[in-house]
């Protein structure tokens, strides 16, 4: 093995230890939450936020944890976010015009991590910087044969980290120092998830989702009081004058107890009155409930109709509020991958090579975002596709997600009906269905060239078909009458006019003849 560089070509020492296990750090590791979340405010939240904006994370990471637990919504919303990667397929590929040894080595690295069972919980954890706007997961090496090979991904409290304060956008162990300590080279798996633009401390959707969740608490809060005094009526106790505060705090029981016991005791001199029962709606809590779960889905999966049916069923509406689910889910991928080159590929192929490698020839991970078309679709739409021009094969089984068959390996294939023929019914002789007098004119069909016919038939479909290849099959149907000023049917018409001229003239000199 070679001199061990990172990716941005600085050579170090390489430590295998876990860096969290230094005595340096020893205290800091010790830490528990805080849970800011109890009683917060906004003025609390405003303080936290600006606390992380200045490098100081530890409280902001401990809120978002706090609304995570706490709140089913976000937990639901975050959930799907987290789940829609884990669902997809992926593979190592090797870089576009691959030598022989950077094949073997996109081989070897997706072997690996198919073999590994840390690397799905890996990528899960990753999704905890959705929220918080990083994941940080420390890496235990160890070895597989002769190679150095990641055995484990720990994952750790992300209050556990700060920012440079001369470098917003790096991020530092803390260890009680101004500045923290830094990222040990090939040590960590660090995800950060860019919800918008700005340093570390601001990436999270944390920062976006504390209003609604604040302000939900409150509705949910003042909800719970309302239905605990609702139908209730309100009890008003009386004292004498002179009455002591024991005598006091006698009544205010007995006051308090009646409405659950429906009986009870007061001194003497005392009095118990019962006035109109409380009484009023519970629309304006759920309101404010509705309106901060829905921001809550807008800020995570970008709409509310993938988790909500909407007033009508909004089908429509909901499919389109999906395809913008799809393209957050596609982003997430784009900037996991990314960390997945850099922090997982990238260190065991500079360990385990003997020769340097070139950051710019990394074999990287692919996941398979591609969604399959509708193959109903599909099956009507092909066919008249290819009688307008040829189709390959493999642009089919692209856009179905369908596989080339390996080798000898057995294809599906339709099974052809039988003509059914009644009991006591025999076939009928091909022979006897022939008629001379139809000889002639079949003949003369056949004497129009193929080419001739396809060439005047092409300018028809062209508009239909490039339709087709730019919208997809559905889009076309919905187009065809608006598509046909565009259609050239000069040729086909000249064709077909001149084949009508024959069968007409050769039917009348037929009918002389006869």
């Amino acid at each position: 093995m070679g001199q061990i560089v990172d990716l941005t070509g600085q050579p170090f020492d390489f430590d295998d230890g876990l860096q969290t296990e230094q005595e340096a750090l020893s205290l800091v590791m010790k830490r528990t939450q805080e849970h800011p979340s109890s009683g917060i405010t906004p003025n609390r939240a405003a303080q936290l936020l600006r606390d992380a904006e200045r490098g100081d994370l530890t409280a902001q990471a401990d809120l978002a944890f706090d609304m995570e637990e706490k709140d089913t919504h976000i937990f639901s919303e975050l959930s799907k976010r987290r789940l829609a990667i884990q669902s997809l397929q992926w593979s190592i590929k090797p870089p576009k015009n691959a030598t022989a040894q950077e094949k073997k080595d996109a081989e070897m690295l997706d072997e690996l991590l198919r073999d590994a069972a840390w690397f799905e919980d890996g990528i899960f954890d990753a999704g905890d910087a959705v929220l918080k706007g990083y994941s940080m997961q420390e890496i235990e090496w160890g070895w597989l044969g002769k190679m150095r090979v990641p055995v484990a991904l720990h994952h750790r409290d992300a209050g556990l980290f700060c920012a440079n304060p001369d470098n917003l956008h790096e991020l530092r162990l803390r260890d009680g120092s101004y500045e923290g300590v830094a990222l040990q080279p090939f040590g960590w798996f660090r995800h950060q998830a860019k919800s918008r633009t700005g340093y570390v401390g601001t990436y999270g959707l944390v920062r976006t989702l504390v209003w609604p969740f604040i302000f939900k608490n409150y509705s949910v809060r003042d909800f719970a009081e309302f239905l605990e005094i609702y139908g209730l009526p309100m009890r008003i106790g009386k004292y004498p004058t002179g009455a002591t505060a024991r005598e006091k705090a006698t009544l205010m029981q007995a006051v308090m107890d009646i409405g659950r016991r429906a009986g009870g005791i007061i001194p003497m001199g005392m009095t118990l009155d019962f006035q109109s029962a409380a009484d009023g709606q519970a629309d304006p809590f759920l309101a404010m409930i509705v309106w901060a779960e829905k921001s809550q889905s807008k800020a995570i999966l970008g709409g509310t109709l993938t988790t909500d049916a909407g007033d009508k069923g909004a089908r429509s509406l909901g499919e389109v509020h999906n395809e913008v689910r799809h393209e957050i889910r596609n982003a997430d991928v784009v900037q996991l991958c990314r960390s997945l080159n850099r922090d997982v590929l990238y260190p065991i192929l500079a360990l385990n090579s003997s020769t340097p490698v070139d950051p710019r020839r990394l074999p990287y991970i692919d996941f398979d975002i591609s969604e399959p078309e509708d193959i109903a679709v599909f099956a009507d739409a092909i066919p008249k596709l290819s009688a307008g021009m040829p189709v390959p094969v493999s642009w089919i089984q692209e856009k179905l997600n369908i596989p080339q068959p390996n080798g000898d390996e057995p294809v599906f294939t339709v099974a052809q009906a039988e003509p059914f023929v009644a009991p006591g019914q025999a076939s009928l002789s091909a022979e006897d269905l022939k008629h001379p007098e139809q000889d002639a004119p079949d003949q003369m069909a056949a004497g129009i060239r193929p080419d001739e016919l396809q060439n005047a038939i092409d300018p028809v479909l062209r508009p239909l078909i490039a339709t087709i290849i730019k919208d997809g099959p559905e889009s076309a149907l919905q187009q065809a009458g608006a598509l046909y000023p565009e259609m050239d049917d000069a040729a086909l018409i000249d064709v077909l006019t001149r084949a009508i001229f024959v069968a007409d003239l050769w039917g009348r000199l037929d009918a002389t003849d006869r």
